[in-house]
């Protein structure tokens, strides 16, 4: 085997290589670290942030309200569950 083949065989082994790891959502970030993709979990995890950024929201409303709609707040709350 000469030097030019030994090159391409292993150009074509981490070729591959990468495809694989692109396949099965493997990543780098710019530090070289390797991470994970999972995009259905990331996904659930926007949409739970979404749903406490809401009632982080609504919780702060009733903190600041002055009126006596707290009771009434709490029950509406209640009711979306």
């Amino acid at each position: 085997m000469n030097p030019f083949e030994m090159v391409v065989i292993i150009v074509a082994i981490v070729s591959i290589a990468s495809i694989i790891k692109a396949k099965y959502g493997v990543r780098r970030d710019r530090h070289g670290n390797e991470y994970h993709v999972n995009d259905a979990e990331a996904g659930r995890l926007r949409d739970e942030v979404k749903i406490l950024r809401d009632r982080v929201a609504v919780l702060e409303r009733i903190a600041t309200d002055k009126e006596s709609s707290l009771e009434r707040e709490i029950e509406r709350l209640r009711d979306q569950r």
